[in-house]
């Protein structure tokens, strides 16, 4: 009597069990079919019965309406958190430029057109022109992302100061613009809302992310800071702002350059002094900041701080 032994079989093809073998038999890292292939086998299969057709037999990590399952917002945030890394390490991203700032200030192509749409009511103008007055921050958020960007920074093999918006419009919009007419990649970290937000035309598209949760998408924004720029903004702004003011007075995270741009908006809309003289905020914690009105400033005292080469000053 002799062992059974199934029939050879040719490398590629399937094997006894309908499943292709191994191209030779020699130890290898890996025993296991990929997940992707696994996948594929279920999805292949021709047997349809009550317990295939049911949803209970989909492969876990192919069941969108299990990982949708509130109880599996634990797994949720980890896919959010761990997409986004991966997608940034890949592309070679070392550190980012941050730079937030409102979704309403309009572009200089865009001020005339919503000039002509204004309200007829003289405080809803006014409002408008305000607005308006404020393009100037657009072209410096424009400037200040090319002038990172222009610089093509690189250390251990890896691209530094690669611009960061919120992938949105206006002042984001500016800021992925002025790194597109640099030649660079740059990133957007959309988040998804109730009301159409779609990432704006710059933003390059293997890096334009999408969030689900404000939390995680606010740690990617600082996981790679290296500096940070806010211009005039709403809410958003406000939150995205002092939430990094309170990671770094308390010591959570590093140091790193952080500007508010616009003396005239900055000093009307918050009274740092104020704080600081009541007592809810150290006068050493506006230290935390610098207030400035050029891109040129801002770049200049990036340099300085990083102690970075020459060749990094584009003007």
């Amino acid at each position: 009597m002799t062992d059974r032994k199934d029939p050879p079989v040719e490398p590629g093809k399937p094997g006894p069990h309908g499943k292709p073998e191994p191209a030779d038999r020699a130890l290898t890292p890996r025993k296991f079919y990929k997940a992707e292939q696994e996948a594929a086998f279920s999805e292949g299969s021709p047997t349809h019965t009550p317990q295939t057709s049911h949803p209970a037999y989909t492969l876990a990590f192919r069941d969108t309406d299990f990982l949708l399952r509130d109880d599996l917002r634990p797994v949720r945030f980890q896919l959010e958190l761990l997409k986004a890394e991966t997608m940034l390490e890949e592309a070679g991203v070392g550190s980012m430029f941050v730079i937030y700032g409102s979704a309403r200030i309009p572009s200089p192509e865009q001020a005339d057109k919503l000039l002509e749409k204004a309200d007829s009511d003289p405080r809803g103008r006014a409002v408008i022109e305000r607005l308006v007055a404020k393009t100037k921050y657009y072209e410096e958020a424009r400037k200040l992302a090319y002038m990172a960007s222009a610089a093509a920074i690189v250390e251990d093999g890896q691209r530094q100061f690669v611009v960061c918006s919120g992938g949105g419009p206006s002042i984001m919009e500016a800021a992925n613009r002025g790194a597109h007419e640099a030649g660079a990649e740059s990133v957007g970290l959309n988040i998804v809302l109730p009301h159409e937000q779609a990432p704006n035309q710059y933003v390059t598209p293997r890096l334009s992310l999408q969030f689900h949760y404000f939390a995680l998408r606010k740690m990617h924004f600082l996981m790679r800071a290296r500096a940070l720029a806010v211009f005039p903004g709403g809410f958003g702004t406000f939150d995205e702002f002092f939430e990094t003011l309170t990671l770094v007075q308390t010591g959570k995270m590093k140091p790193i350059p952080i500007f508010l741009f616009g003396r005239d908006f900055w000093n009307k809309v918050v009274d740092f002094e104020a704080l600081a003289d009541e007592g809810v905020i150290s006068h050493e914690d506006l230290k935390l900041f610098r207030v400035v009105d050029t891109a040129d400033e801002a770049w200049e005292r990036i340099v300085k701080f990083y102690q970075l080469s020459p060749a990094a000053k584009i003007g």
